[in-house]
């Protein structure tokens, strides 16, 4: 179980790092407001973390 964890925390991290390195810090920021979001069950901020990041992929 433990090492469950540690993969799925090391998948998570190298995502973060992929978003930050192809989108720089507002990918970082959008991706951390989404999550918030999805964890706190608040729609606002979860729904400006998804726009920013439709932003930045659309561009």
């Amino acid at each position: 179980m433990p090492l469950i964890y540690l993969v799925v925390a090391a998948l998570v991290i190298g995502f973060e790092q992929l978003i930050q390195w192809k989108y720089g810090p507002m990918g970082i920021i959008a991706f951390l407001a989404l999550t918030i979001g999805i964890k706190a069950k608040n729609t606002m901020i979860g729904g400006i973390g998804a726009v920013i990041l439709v932003m930045l992929l659309a561009h």
